[in-house]
This record gives structure tokens, C-alpha cells and sequence, in this order.
């Protein structure tokens, strides 16, 4: 059976639900992977109140769409930070953010994440997308010098933080994926490694692999499927273009979204450096069966246009095994 392709709606979080939803049933999209911001998903409401669920779930059969996965990288971006600041009170609801005070936010935030995955349970749903969050991040420059102690704190306090919170994913049945990704406590190869290891491999914690954030690293996406196979538990379909010389670098210098000043941006799927038939052709070796994601963020193409396009080439690329036509060929006549 073919691997459903949805729609992350996190992007889309200016919209109402219902018009989202109107429009990626409009272009053909199997489900949703429903982001808990905006009015499309309230975690702890949903966690709670049957008629909300219900709603929920009547607008997406309404235009013949499916929940395949909800995402809360917001919320769980806080659970970690240090420093907590401004960035996060943009992103976070006043109940999370409070008085401020940081470490009440990131008790808030996993209290939060705990909510995230009682809803996501109740919605009929087995994963929940998301960010972890990172006291490390800021010493990603390694100066000034950053002791070995200092490193190794930062993912104690990952995994003190979060595995309560996975132990309630454990109680419901849901797995988180992580998405790795720059700023938080797993963002290439070898951080993904350690994490892993700091909360003991245990299940209930996976990956969403997201190639875009790969590229621009020069990490290679392809085998870092093959190598986390096991724990490929969701997939972002977006891509990204290098424009790297002598003046664009890869840290992107701090310039806004589609500046050709930058190094690297975003753009349409299909259209930049992600093999994606390669890509492809290992998720079927390690048996990936779960969503296909469509992650919009090209800020120089109108997502209205690209949106559907993006849809027609995972549908064109997302090709399947042919064991058969293998049997044929190598069976006796």
C-alpha cells in the first residue's frame, strides 16, 4: 500500500483549520500532520473534551482527509532552552508562558508535551512530531572553550527533562519523533547518537527525518536513514538549495527568509539538493511504511501554487518496490 501524503500545517497556522483542511482536500492530499498552534490543535483540550475530538475528526472526514500525526514543536521547544527569552514568548500561548520566569516556562512546556501525546492518543494517532529544545545549543561555537562536563550536562538535563514526559508516552501508546535539527539536542549524526544514548534507546523516542536541515550541513540524509533505521518513526518531505561563495556563508548571517545574501534557503521540493530518489529508494530498504510530510517553506514561492505541487512530486517520487516484477524475472517458467 502506498505511503500516505499529507500536509504539515504549521505553516498554514494563519489559516483557520477548517479552510486548511478545505484546501488540502481540494488538492488531493490523503491526511494531515496537525500542528498545535493556531486554532488547528489545543493539546490539552483535546486531551480532555470528547466533542472537541470529535470536531476535529468531523472536519477532516468532511473533505476526505485523515490525521496521520500532530506536531508540537513549540511547545517542546521550551522544555530545553536555556536561555529562555523573547524568541519564546513569540511562540509560546500566555498559559505556557506565564510570568516568564524560565524554569517555570519549561515546566509548563512539559506539561504541555504530556498533553500533547494523551490528545494525540485520543485523536487515534501514534506520533507526535516535535523539538526537544537544548541547553547545549548555545555552545555550539565551542568558544569560548566548552568543557567535556559542560556538554555532557546539557544532555543530563535532556534526559531528566524528557523522559517523564515519555514515560506518559509510553502510558497512551504514542512515540515522539524528533526532528533533528539545528538549535536543538539532536542536530546531525552524532548528537543524534548521543541523545539516543542519554535516554537509554528507549522506544518511545524516534526520529523525524527532515533532509532539508541535513543538506545545508553537509550531512549525507541517505545514509542516515540507513543508520537510525530503526528509529525513522516520521518524514518531512522538504528541500533545500546551497548558494554557497565567496561572500554566502553557511550560517546565513543572520538575514531573513529568501535574502540571496544567505547560503542556503528553503525552497519548493523537487527543486533543490536532496536526492530524493535516493532517498526514497532507502526508506523502502528499511521498510518505512508512515506519512510522507509536505513541509512548506519556500518564502520566494507562493505556498497556494507550490503547495499542490510539492504533492504531485512526493506522488510521482514515493515510488514503491517492485518485488514482483523481480519475482518475474528470476522465477522458473
Amino acid at each position: 500500500m502506498a505511503r500516505p501524503v499529507t500536509l504539515f500545517t504549521g505553516q498554514w497556522a494563519d489559516l483557520p483549520f477548517e479552510e486548511v483542511a478545505r484546501l488540502a482536500g481540494e488538492w488531493g492530499y490523503d491526511g494531515l500532520e496537525i500542528a498545535c498552534w493556531g486554532d488547528h490543535l489545543d493539546p490539552r483540550r483535546a486531551a480532555e473534551d470528547d466533542a472537541y475530538v470529535k470536531d476535529r475528526l468531523d472536519i477532516l472526514e468532511k473533505n476526505g482527509l485523515k490525521v496521520y500525526t500532530i506536531a508540537n514543536h513549540l511547545r517542546g521547544q521550551a522544555v530545553c532552552d536555556d536561555p529562555i527569552d523573547a524568541r519564546h514568548r513569540d511562540i509560546l500561548p500566555d498559559h505556557i508562558w506565564g510570568d516568564g520566569d524560565p524554569e517555570g516556562v519549561r515546566q509548563r512546556a512539559a506539561e504541555e508535551m504530556k498533553y500533547t501525546a494523551r490528545a494525540a492518543a485520543r485523536l487515534g494517532v501514534k506520533t507526535v512530531t516535535g523539538f526537544t529544545g537544548s541547553a547545549s545549543w548555545k555552545y555550539v561555537a565551542m568558544f569560548p572553550p566548552v568543557s567535556p562536563e559542560l556538554v555532557e550536562a546539557g544532555y543530563q538535563d535532556f534526559a531528566d527533562r524528557w523522559n517523564p514526559i515519555l514515560d506518559v508516552f509510553d502510558e497512551v501508546g504514542v512515540r515522539f519523533a524528533h526532528e533533528v535539527h539545528p538549535s536543538e539536542i539532536a542536530y546531525d549524526y552524532w548528537t543524534t547518537q548521543r541523545a539516543l544514548e542519554a535516554i537509554g534507546h528507549r522506544e518511545a523516542f524516534g526520529l523525524n527525518w527532515d533532509p532539508s536541515h541535513m543538506v545545508w550541513q553537509d550531512l549525507d540524509s541517505v545514509a542516515f536513514l540507513w543508520d537510525y533505521q530503526d528509529r525513522i518513526y516520521h518524514v518531512h518531505c522538504k528541500d533545500t538549495k546551497k548558494r554557497l561563495n565567496g561572500r554566502n556563508g553557511r550560517l546565513s548571517s543572520h538575514l531573513a527568509w529568501a535574502d540571496p545574501r544567505r547560503g542556503w534557503d528553503f525552497i519548493s521540493t523537487g527543486r533543490g539538493d536532496v536526492p530524493w530518489e535516493d532517498a526514497f529508494r532507502m526508506l523502502n530498504a528499511i521498510g518505512y511504511t508512515g506519512p510522507l510530510s509536505v513541509e512548506w517553506e519556500d518564502a520566494g514561492m507562493d505556498r497556494l501554487i507550490g503547495a499542490p505541487q510539492a504533492l504531485e512530486f512526493v506522488r510521482s517520487h514515493a515510488f514503491e518496490p517492485s518485488d514482483a516484477a523481480f519475482d518475474a524475472a528470476f522465477s522458473s517458467s
